[in-house]
């Protein structure tokens, strides 16, 4: 990871990159004027001609020439600037500087709270690629970032930066490594290699007789073994708790209610939500939060072996409940409904489970904004607090209980599907919240955001991290005010 320092000032420094932030109307920020004065008449000129007027997004590279530097970049923030946009502009600059050893910035001077951590967070996650699989890595790393004239205390932001950015990037590198290389077991073991978190490996005998049925149920088609993974993070100034539920489907086929070919391409995915609460649970820990975290994450394939569930089975999950399996591609919510029964059972103050749960919720909001429902608003309002705090988009949905006769079974305490194909989020969510006790409990569905089309900003094509700054956001809140 690229070394972020603080010290030295603009006009003694030196480098391969120096990046200055520019407002809406061409109008410098910090260092731009004293940059454009070392660079010369031509420069003014020269943006106008590129029709650079610092819009968001805008960047334009010149030659450093008197600046001590051999490239200077400009960055567009618009006209509306806050820690998110601090944020992209520095996930743009992390991206243009891959190849650079030494680069240098005067954007974290711009006057936003929060600015020198947004700023080296952006950057490193900008400057995120997953080459593990290419024979020859594409680009080398920017080797450090200087935060130039950077005022007392950035440097402590910058080391809370730092320790989320790992945990995303961490989450980032799980979801884009190939399913055939992480199965099950295997992905329990990186998950058991966090640092300052105890973590208990479930096999699936052990499964068996601790009665998690939906697991279990899911498993019985695949040749790769179930794990449940259970995760502790309690330090001993702790004052509040929360649990975190992930759903790992390490591979997702849809079992014998099988998907169409395209729909199976970025299946890899959808372990999204256990590997959001790995990553989490490693920031948290790596920032010694003082709050007790328990992390729930349910492994398995969901595949089409000749012992897979059948549509119309029925199993009992942890806790009890009984479900008729009408459709096996609903199988998230299965996994699920053991790991809400673990959790309600931890005595915490609030559960938040996190999945690839719907394509409802992508049809609903797109791509970039995470679906959030609950029994507790307080609970909800907290969730959306910390992701606008983190920089991550969510949208409540209602909960709404007038659907639930929908999952009504003729044959067991309830069915995983509705019998009809409307409101897929809130009947999922209606779902889970039967196995969700009556601790306040949030569901998070980030069916769209848990993985990036393209390349803007901060975010890079494959696994985004999403929800993992939401989490973290949430439980240094939690920790501060019970």
């Amino acid at each position: 990871m690229t070394e972020i320092e603080t010290g030295g000032s603009l006009a003694e420094a030196a480098g391969d990159l120096l990046a200055v932030p520019v407002f809406a109307d061409s109008t410098y920020g910090p260092g731009g004027a004293a940059v454009s004065e070392r660079l010369g008449d031509w420069l003014d000129e020269y943006l106008a001609a590129r029709e650079f007027s610092g819009k968001t997004g805008q960047q334009v590279a010149v030659p450093g020439g008197e600046t001590g530097f051999t490239e200077v970049l400009f960055l567009g923030l618009g006209d509306e600037v806050d820690a998110e946009a601090i944020r992209r502009a520095a996930g743009t600059l992390g991206r243009a500087a891959r190849p650079l050893a030494k680069v240098a910035t005067t954007l974290h001077l711009v006057d936003v709270e929060g600015a020198a951590e947004a700023v080296a967070l952006g950057f490193l996650l900008g400057s995120y690629s997953f080459d593990e699989y290419r024979s020859e890595p594409k680009e080398r790393r920017t080797e450090r970032l200087v935060l130039l004239e950077a005022e007392d205390g950035a440097g402590a932001a910058i080391e809370r930066a730092s320790k989320i950015a790992a945990g995303v990037n961490f989450t980032r590198d799980l979801v884009n490594e190939p399913a055939g290389d992480k199965p099950p077991a295997v992905l329990a073991e990186r998950a058991a290699g966090i640092a300052g978190v105890e973590v208990e490996i479930v096999d699936e005998q052990e499964a068996r007789s601790r009665g998690y049925g939906g697991l279990l149920a899911v498993a019985s088609g695949a040749t790769s073994p179930p794990r449940m993974v259970l995760l502790r993070y309690e330090p001993d100034d702790a004052s509040t708790s929360l649990a975190l539920v992930g759903k790992g489907i390490v591979f997702d086929s849809g079992g014998l209610s099988i998907k169409p070919a395209k729909g199976m391409e970025a299946m890899k995915t959808d372990m999204a939500g256990a590997a959001t609460v790995f990553g989490a649970m490693q920031a948290i820990a790596a920032l010694g939060l003082p709050i007790r975290v328990i992390g729930v994450a349910p492994l398995t394939e969901n595949m089409t072996g000749g012992a897979a569930q059948r549509p119309g089975d029925v199993f009992t999950a942890y806790g009890g409940k009984t479900v008729e399996v009408l459709n096996t591609d609903a199988e998230g919510r299965l996994v699920l409904a053991d790991g809400l029964g673990i959790a309600a059972d931890a005595d915490v103050d609030l559960v938040v489970d996190i999945a690839t749960l719907t394509g409802a919720a992508k049809v609903a909001l797109g791509q970039l904004i995470g679906a959030v429902l609950g029994n507790d608003e307080d609970a909800i309002e907290s969730v959306l607090a910390a992701g606008r705090f983190a920089g991550e988009k969510w949208w409540q949905l209602p909960l709404e209980h007038e659907y639930r006769q929908k999952l009504d079974s003729s044959i067991a305490d309830l069915q995983n599907i509705a019998d009809d194909n409307w409101g897929g989020t809130i009947n999922a969510a209606l779902f889970l919240a039967e196995f969700a006790g009556d601790r306040p409990w949030v569901h998070l569905d980030i069916a769209g955001p848990a993985r990036a089309d393209k390349t803007d900003h901060y975010m890079v094509k494959g696994g985004s991290g999403f929800g993992v700054r939401t989490l973290v956001e949430l439980a240094a809140v939690m920790s501060r005010e019970p």
